[in-house]
């Protein structure tokens, strides 16, 4: 019998990169069982998109009601007033005081298209800066903004243009943030003028990039240097928002208001959403039919988002996520001393990470964390690997994990370290 694996190889391109080559049948909260009956620990959720766990009986529960109504009719055809009510929502939720509109679309990465869609209709401008090392999506003005090659640009020919890069401040790997800020203010002085500048884009905590926070200091300046030039401040929140970071948003952490911000992934707790969210008069700029989408705000994904935002209320999610996240740090910072390979442990809340470097050589080592992810898959974990340089373990748990399941998972990751080091 030809196997799933062959199956996939002669059907699917291989352009879909694979992590794992377990075929889900069933999930449930933090876990998952494959067509074989073999139960995983799940520490990806989609990549942070069940924070509320697979198959939460409130969303559940939401979008089989909204699937006894009507599936679709394209809310720019036959609006529906879910759609209405979860923007306001949105509008409430999303840091600043002052006035918000919102559209929702499919994807982070067309949420991403659309902010610069905006910002370029309400300043009148074209440039964008945006970070190395971030992500942003694998559209093409996606893939410009994403500050890494492989595998996201490689092969695909010429970007769009006016799209620049700063370096993100990491302080582990030598660039501080007064270094980020100089090379900022190089940039306008040497390639781009900042009255050319739209929009400056920037995750507060770096995903695909390695899950480095932005310091608090950084963000600040970014919103004055914006300020000060009339240029727009755009939070790409698609991986940090909905309570992973601890707060339902991470530019929360830093009293930050952007003027645009990207949303997606837990959004819906599994279902396809994704979201712009800005100022007011800002999100107005573009024309009646500049903005949407056939599938944009389609009604099970709004049902399932407003069940999401009971939910992370209701269960308490922030508070949980600091907790979890705690646990976890406190659990790799006890086995530095007999894993040497770990150089850092960080993050906020529950988007947590680890990351390693050869003992012999100090560099980073993406084969120690790769190894580590494939032992820990045999033991049932599943885990994802992250950064420029494939040497970051990234932490995605459901929020909503039960701590008999939470406490198995940190045994098996303390097991699968020690283990990778021979």
């Amino acid at each position: 019998m030809t196997s799933l694996t062959d199956r996939k190889n002669a059907a699917i391109s291989r352009g879909v990169g694979m992590t794992t080559q377990i075929y889900a049948d069933r999930a449930e909260n933090a876990e998952i069982w494959d067509k074989e009956g073999n139960r995983y620990i799940d520490f990806a959720a989609g990549i942070a998109v069940v924070n509320t766990g697979h198959r939460h009986p409130k969303v559940i529960a939401a979008v089989k009601e909204q699937l006894d109504r009507f599936t679709h009719t394209c809310h720019q055809v036959v609006p529906y007033e879910n759609y209405v009510h979860l923007a306001e929502r949105l509008n409430a939720l999303a840091p600043g005081n002052f006035a918000k509109k919102t559209i929702f679309v499919t994807t982070g990465a067309e949420a991403v298209e659309n902010a610069v869609k905006i910002a370029r209709a309400a300043t009148g401008r074209q440039a964008i800066v945006a970070f190395g090392g971030g992500f942003h999506g694998r559209t093409f003005m996606g893939m410009a903004l994403t500050g890494k090659v492989v595998p996201y640009k490689v092969g695909f020919g010429a970007m769009p243009g006016d799209v620049f890069h700063a370096p993100f401040p990491i302080e582990l790997h030598g660039v501080s943030v007064e270094q980020s800020l100089a090379a900022l203010k190089k940039l306008f002085a040497a390639d781009v003028d900042p009255a050319r500048v739209a929009a400056i884009i920037i995750e507060p905590v770096q995903g695909e990039g390695g899950f480095y926070p932005a310091p608090t200091a950084f963000l600040r300046a970014l919103r004055e240097i914006c300020d000060q030039h009339g240029i727009l401040l755009i939070a790409d929140e698609v991986q940090t928002g909905f309570a992973r970071t601890g707060k339902l948003f991470a530019m929360e952490h830093h009293d930050v208001a952007p003027d645009l911000m990207t949303m997606a992934k837990s959004l819906a707790g599994g279902f396809p959403l994704a979201a712009v969210t800005g100022r007011a008069e800002i999100m107005d700029a573009p024309g009646p039919g500049g903005l949407g989408g056939t599938y944009g705000g389609n009604p099970l994904g709004i049902a399932a988002s407003h069940a999401v935002l009971d939910v992370i209320e209701e269960e308490k999610l922030c508070e949980r996520a600091n907790q979890l996240g705690n646990r976890l740090k406190q659990r790799l910072a006890a086995i530095r001393d007999k894993a040497p390979e770990i150089v850092d442990v960080r993050g906020p809340g529950f988007m947590n990470a680890v990351e390693f470097n050869d003992v012999k050589t100090n560099q980073p080592s993406a084969d120690f964390a790769n190894k580590v992810r494939l032992i820990a898959l045999e033991k049932g974990l599943i885990l994802l690997t992250c950064g420029v340089h494939g040497n970051v373990i990234r932490f995605l748990a459901p929020i909503t994990i039960q701590d008999e399941v939470f406490a198995e998972a940190l045994h098996i990751l303390e097991a699968s370290i020690l283990e990778a080091r021979g």
